[in-house]
C-alpha cells in the first residue's frame, strides 16, 4: 500500500466523522471507556531536549520540532524533505519565516536527519485531516497520536506533490505561529507586560509602550522550556510578506560553485567502487557466472552475488531479483568488469513476454470484462448511449516509462563492526534506512544514513533497491563501497511507469451535446480520482479491470494523472469535433458548476491567443488538468511541414490556490511540461523476450534545450487550498500536444510516442 493509498482510506473515515464538537468528542471519550486520559498522555508536550541531541550545536535551542534558534538570532527550519531540484527547502523555510515574523535575512534551512524523531507527522495530518474543523483542546492528542503513527510507518518522503500543501501549512507555518506565540509570553513574563502589547518585526519583539525591542534570541533558552501550542492563529493571506515573493533560493549557490554534495560526491579512506547488473526479466536468478577474464583485470577486488531481496514497509512491498556486482578500485574498471562479466539466467515464464503480447492481454481483459470495478457511475449510461443521435468510439494507449534521472543512481556505504553508514540521495530517507537494516538483518540503532542533494528523483528514488545493494556489497568485501548503475542499468531495471489500454464511448444528441461518457481502462492505480472528468455530463461509467504483468511498477511523476490526462482531455477533444464546436469553447460550456477550473481553461486560450487563426501546417490544442490540489491549462502550438513536428510555444495557467514561491512554482510547472514533452515524444520502454529493450539516452532520449519551446507560465492566486507544483505540471501537456497536431494535421494520435513523421 501506498502513501496515496493510505490517504484515500483515513480521509474517508475523517469525512465520516463529519464536524467534531466538544460534547461529541466527550461523549466518544466515556464510549471508549478512559480513551480521553490516554489521549492526554500522548500528547507531545516539549520535545526539545530528545531533538536538541541530533541536530542542535553550540548556542542554539530547538523551539520546535521543525524551528532552531541560534545566540545570534538565526532561524533554522528543519525541512522533513528532500532537495532533489524542486527548491523544497527554501519555499517551506518561506512558510515558517512568514508566521514567525523573521527577518529573512537571518533564515536558513536544514534537511532534517533520517532517525524517528523527525519523522514527518505534518504530512498525516494534511491528508487524514486537513482543515477539518477539530476542537482546539483535541488538537494534541491528535498530535500525539500522529507523530506516534509517523515514527511507526518511519514517514519522511517526498513526493505527491505533498511538500507545500500538507507539511508547509500544516508544519510549517503552525511551527512559525506557534513559536512567535511563545516568543510573545517569554517576552511579556521578562518585561511583566501583558502579552497583547508585544509585537514581533524582523526576528525581534517589542513593547511599543516602553520602547524596548530586543532579538528573538534572548529569550530562546526559556521558550525551549516551553510546550508548543498546538492551534496557534495562522495569517492570512492578504498579511503575508515573505509568503508569495520570489526569493533567492539556498541551495543554488552551492550547485553554481560545485560545493554542492551529492552522493557521488562522497569519498571515504579506503573506497572502493561498484556497479551492478540485475536479472534482465526482472524475476529471473543467476544460473552460471564465467567471470575468468573479468577477474584477471587489474584493479578488480572481487564479484559478488547478491540475492533477491523483497522490502516491506508502510507505504507498500515490492521485491527484485538476483544481481552480481563487479568491486575495484574505480567505478570504469568495475564498469570494465561487468561489460566482460559472462552471467548466464535461468530462463523464466517470463521470457517470452513482449510488449504486443502485453497490450493483447489488455485488450482481451477488457473486452471480456469479468471484474470490472466501477470508479464513477452517474445516470443510464447505457441507455443514452442507445439513444445518442452519435456514438463515438476511440481507443488510448501508452507505453511503460522509465525516470532516467539526471544523477545516475548511487550509494556510498561503509559496514565495520556490525554498524552500517549509508550516504544516498532519496526520496524516502527514514524507510530506506530501516530497509537497509532489514536487508542486513540489523537492529534499525545500526544503520545510520546521510541524504544528500539529488539530481532528480520522479518517484525512482523512494525505492531502496540501490542502497541496499551498496550496503550488501559492503558488508561482503569488508571495505567502503561507493556503487554506481549504469545508465543501462537504470533504464533496464527500473520501476516503470505503467503501460495502459483505455477505451472510450461517448454519446451526443442531436444539438452535439454530450450525453454519456463511458470508459474502461487496465490497472488501477493512485490517485484514485486520476480517471475522472470536471466536465458536466449527464450520464457517465468510468471503471477499470485488473490485468497484472511481471513489470516492476513505480511512482512517476503525477502517477495515474500522467496517463488519464492523456486519454481523457484527447478524447473530449474527440468529442467536441464530432459536436461541430470549437474544442475550448465545448470545454468551457461543460465547467461552468467549477468556477476555478473555468477561469483557469479562460485564462489560457486568452494568453494563448486561442482565436487568433493560424497559417496552414500550424495548430493549437488545448488541454485541462485537476491534480494534487492544483488546476492546470495547457495550450500548445505547433507546425508541421513535411511531416515534421516542431513545438513552437506553451502557455499554461496554474492555480495552486496560492503560490508560496511564483518562480518556483513557474519553474516546476515548466519542468512538468519538458518532461511530459519528453515522454509524449520520445518515451517509450518496449518488452522483448520478458526484458526493457531499451539502454540508454540514444535509444530512450529526452528533449533537448534546441527542441525545446517557448513556455510562458500564468499563476492564479485564488486563495483556495493549497495545491502541489511539482506533479501538477506534467498530466496536460501530451493531449494539448496531440490536439494541436490534430488541428494542423487533421491526423489524430491516439498512441504514445508520437511518431516521427506526422502525415
Amino acid at each position: 500500500m501506498n502513501i496515496l493509498s493510505l490517504q484515500r482510506k483515513w480521509r474517508q473515515r475523517i469525512v465520516a466523522m463529519g464536524k467534531w464538537t466538544r460534547r461529541s468528542f466527550i461523549t466518544a471519550g466515556v464510549v471508549a471507556g478512559g480513551g480521553l486520559l490516554i489521549g492526554v498522555a500522548i500528547r507531545p508536550g516539549n520535545r526539545s531536549t530528545e531533538l536538541a541531541k541530533y541536530l542542535a550545536r553550540d548556542g542554539e535551542s530547538f523551539l520546535h520540532t521543525w524551528v532552531k534558534l541560534d545566540q545570534n538570532n538565526i532561524v533554522t527550519a528543519i525541512v522533513p524533505h528532500s532537495e532533489m531540484g524542486q527548491g523544497v527547502g527554501t519555499a517551506l523555510a518561506q512558510m515558517l519565516a512568514e508566521e514567525l515574523d523573521a527577518d529573512w535575512s537571518l533564515v536558513k534551512y536544514e534537511e532534517a536527519p533520517a532517525v524517528r524523531e523527525f519523522a514527518n507527522y505534518p504530512i498525516i495530518k494534511g491528508m487524514f485531516i486537513g482543515n477539518t474543523d477539530v476542537p482546539d483542546f483535541v488538537v494534541p492528542t491528535i498530535d500525539g497520536a500522529l507523530i506516534r503513527t509517523a515514527k511507526a510507518l518511519d514517514l519522511q518522503i517526498t513526493g505527491g506533490s505533498s511538500s507545500i500543501r500538507m507539511t508547509g501549512e500544516f508544519g510549517m507555518r503552525v511551527a512559525g505561529a506557534a513559536v512567535k506565540e511563545m516568543l510573545r509570553d517569554a517576552s511579556a513574563t521578562k518585561w511583566q507586560v501583558p502579552v497583547d502589547e508585544i509585537t514581533t518585526e524582523n526576528s525581534h519583539l517589542i513593547h511599543v509602550k516602553s520602547g524596548r525591542q530586543i532579538p528573538y534570541s534572548d529569550v530562546a533558552q526559556a521558550v525551549s522550556n516551553m510546550v508548543p501550542p498546538a492551534s496557534p492563529k495562522l495569517k492570512s493571506n492578504g498579511d503575508f510578506k515573505i509568503i508569495g515573493k520570489s526569493v533567492a533560493r539556498f541551495d543554488l549557490p552551492s550547485k553554481v560553485d560545485g560545493t554542492a554534495l551529492f552522493a557521488i560526491d562522497v569519498k571515504l579512506p579506503d573506497m572502493l567502487y561498484a556497479t551492478v547488473q540485475r536479472a534482465p526479466s526482472f524475476t529471473g536468478r543467476i544460473d552460471k557466472i564465467t567471470d575468468t577474464v573479468s577477474r584477471s583485470i587489474k584493479g578488480i577486488v572481487d564479484i559478488v552475488k547478491l540475492p533477491s531481496t523483497t522490502v516491506s514497509s508502510a507505504l507498500g512491498s515490492f521485491s527484485f531479483a538476483d544481481s552480481v556486482a563487479v568491486v575495484a578500485d574505480s567505478f570504469w574498471t568495475a564498469k570494465k568488469g561487468m561489460d566482460l562479466l559472462d552471467v548466464r539466467w535461468e530462463s523464466t515464464k517470463h521470457s517470452q513476454v513482449s510488449s504486443n503480447v502485453i497490450f493483447n492481454q489488455f485488450e482481451r481483459d477488457i473486452d471480456e470484462a469479468l471484474e470490472r470495478e466501477i470508479d464513477v457511475s452517474e445516470g443510464d449510461t447505457a441507455g443514452s448511449l442507445m439513444d445518442a443521435d452519435i456514438v463515438i468510439e476511440a481507443d488510448y494507449r501508452v507505453p511503460y516509462l522509465a525516470h532516467t534521472c539526471m544523477e545516475p543512481l548511487n550509494a556510498t556505504a561503509k559496514v565495520i563492526d556490525g554498524y552500517c553508514e549509508i550516504w544516498v540521495g532519496c526520496q524516502s530517507p527514514l524507510s530506506f534506512r530501516k530497509s537497509v537494516a532489514d536487508a542486513l538483518g540489523f537492529e534499525l540503532e545500526k544503520v545510520t544514513l546521510h541524504n544528500c542533494l539529488m539530481g532528480g528523483g520522479f518517484g525512482r528514488k523512494s525505492r531502496p533497491d540501490y542502497a541496499i545493494q551498496a550496503a550488501q556489497i559492503a558488508l561482503k568485501v569488508g571495505r567502503p563501497v561507493q556503487l554506481i548503475w549504469t545508465r543501462e542499468e537504470d533504464v533496464r531495471q527500473d520501476f516503470y511507469r505503467p503501460a495502459i489500454l483505455s477505451k472510450f464511448r461517448g454519446g451526443l444528441d442531436t444539438k452535439g451535446n454530450l450525453s454519456a461518457w463511458h470508459n474502461t481502462y487496465v490497472d488501477k492505480h493512485e490517485p484514485h480520482e486520476a480517471a475522472q472528468i470536471p466536465y458536466k455530463v449527464p450520464s457517465m461509467d468510468i471503471g477499470h479491470v485488473s490485468s497484472p504483468t511481471h513489470i516492476p511498477f513505480g511512482a512517476w511523476r503525477s502517477v495515474a494523472h500522467s496517463h488519464h490526462g492523456f486519454f481523457t482531455e484527447s478524447f473530449i477533444d474527440e468529442v467536441a469535433v464530432a459536436a461541430g464546436q470549437d474544442p475550448y469553447e465545448y470545454r468551457l460550456d461543460r465547467l461552468k458548476h467549477l468556477p476555478r477550473q473555468f477561469a483557469v481553461l479562460k485564462k489560457a486560450a486568452l494568453m494563448a491567443n486561442w482565436t487568433k487563426e493560424l497559417p496552414k501546417g500550424r495548430g493549437r490544442g488545448i488541454s485541462l488538468q485537476t491534480s494534487f490540489g492544483s488546476i492546470v491549462a495547457e495550450v500548445v502550438e505547433v507546425t508541421v511541414n513535411e511531416g515534421k513536428l516542431s513545438i513552437d510555444r506553451v502557455v499554461a495557467v496554474v492555480d495552486p490556490g496560492y503560490a508560496i514561491s511564483p518562480d518556483g512554482m513557474k519553474a516546476q510547472i515548466e519542468s512538468g511540461i519538458i518532461y511530459g514533452l519528453s515522454a509524449a515524444l520520445n518515451g517509450e520502454i518496449t518488452i522483448e523476450n520478458g526484458a526493457v529493450k531499451q539502454s540508454n539516452f540514444h535509444d530512450y532520449s529526452c528533449v533537448r534545450m534546441k527542441d525545446s519551446p517557448a513556455i510562458e507560465t500564468y499563476i492564479i492566486n485564488s486563495g483556495e487550498a493549497l495545491g502541489g507544483a511539482g506533479e501538477p505540471g506534467t498530466p496536460p501537456i501530451a493531449a494539448a500536444l496531440t490536439n494541436a497536431i490534430y488541428d494542423a494535421t487533421g491526423n489524430r494520435i491516439r498512441q504514445l510516442p508520437v511518431p516521427d513523421i506526422i502525415l
